[in-house]
């Protein structure tokens, strides 16, 4: 079953809120977007591009460990549970592990509800047998997984190394929130390790440019919620990499003085000025214990491929 459409009342709120939030990135000392507004349903399709090319390593790698450990994953999580998707995109990760653990239940969740929602009734067709439910939400504000949800044996599926996307703080609070709803279920989570400069740069500026226009998109996206005019052509994506922070980072590179206008409000970017869209944070088995401890879970099982590129991790 698919969510009903939202009131207009509560979609105009959330409207406001989202309007809000980008304005007050763009006017900030260094200027931002958040992550979340590049998944835009153009901007989900780009990021589904991007899981295809060679230099992305992540959606290859996890999907290695997920076949090479099938029956290990299947055990620990056990079967006939809920599958809860956080970041579905196009539930494709997901509908991988229906064989093994025969969810009674699937709930995909996702910031971008349209693209979800077409990914979700094409994948009703194909397993009938589960009862399915797309929840439009932007968890990384706040997780509330709603009582019509099962409580019992639910599995939180995280894949992607998404978490990555969050600072510290952030990251644990959201952590938090699965734990206290996981129940006497578990989280099932994808992470990125730490690795040399070649390759997480290959990653993240392909030679395609598919993350390129990902990137650029998010100026569309924020045309569209703020009404504003960016011009895509004045900007260039840039990846830098961040040692100190263990993180790769992404940006946008204004290419001329620009100002960009909304509403009642402007801002003028000087040729070379960043906007800050995405942080990606790598990690190593051993903080991976220690962010996960700090959120209250104390039983983990770790898998990880030969080139320890990435970690799939199962927590209680």
């Amino acid at each position: 079953m698919l969510k009903p459409a939202l009131p207009e009342s509560v979609q105009s709120l959330q409207h406001a809120n989202l309007s809000a939030e980008i304005e007050s990135g763009l006017l900030s000392k260094v200027a931002y977007i958040s992550p979340k507004f590049l998944y835009d349903p153009l901007g989900s399709h780009l990021f589904t591009a991007i899981t295809l090319i060679p230099e992305y390593y992540p959606t290859n790698t996890e999907k290695w460990i997920l076949m090479q450990y099938q029956e290990e994953i299947a055990a620990a999580i056990g079967q006939h549970g809920t599958l809860i998707d956080l970041g579905a995109g196009n539930c494709q990760k997901a509908a991988f592990l229906f064989p093994s653990l025969n969810p009674t239940t699937y709930v995909a969740v996702d910031f971008s509800a349209q693209y979800v929602q077409e990914a979700l009734t094409q994948l009703q067709f194909k397993f009938p047998q589960i009862q399915m439910m797309a929840l439009s939400m932007d968890f990384s504000e706040q997780l509330s997984i709603p009582s019509s949800v099962p409580s019992a044996a639910r599995t939180f599926f995280y894949p992607g190394s998404s978490i990555g996307n969050f600072l510290a703080p952030a990251a644990e609070k959201l952590l938090r929130e699965i734990k206290n709803q996981v129940a006497d279920g578990g989280l099932l989570i994808g992470i990125d390790l730490m690795k040399a400069d070649a390759i997480l740069e290959s990653a993240y500026d392909d030679p395609l440019q598919i993350t390129a226009a990902f990137n650029l998109n998010i100026l569309r996206s924020v045309n569209a919620q703020l009404g504003c005019n960016f011009d895509i052509r004045d900007f260039k994506h840039v990846v830098k990499i961040n040692h100190q922070e263990n993180r790769v980072e992404l940006y946008l590179e204004a290419q001329t003085e620009v100002t960009v206008s909304w509403s009642n409000n402007s801002r003028s970017f000087q040729k070379g000025e960043l906007i800050h869209t995405e942080n990606s944070h790598k990690y190593t088995t051993d903080s991976i214990r220690r962010m996960l401890n700090q959120a209250g879970f104390d039983k983990l099982k770790i898998w990880t491929d030969p080139q320890n590129y990435f970690a799939l991790v199962y927590a209680q």
